[in-house]
């Protein structure tokens, strides 16, 4: 199964639109993008920590 099948209707559009302003992005807003989306990844990997430790 793609992950794309477990996505409702709108999240398959938020996805398409996402795709095409990404294709858009120079190397460099790229690369700043994608460390933004880690740093924010561990971020709500902390507060899910947080929240489920108790």
């Amino acid at each position: 199964m793609s992950s794309e099948q477990s996505l409702s209707l709108e999240q398959k559009l938020k996805v398409q639109m996402f795709e095409t302003r990404a294709r858009n992005l120079s190397l460099e807003q790229t690369q700043e993008f994608l460390l933004e989306l880690f740093r924010q990844m561990m971020v709500k990997e902390n507060l899910v920590a947080k929240i489920t430790e108790n």
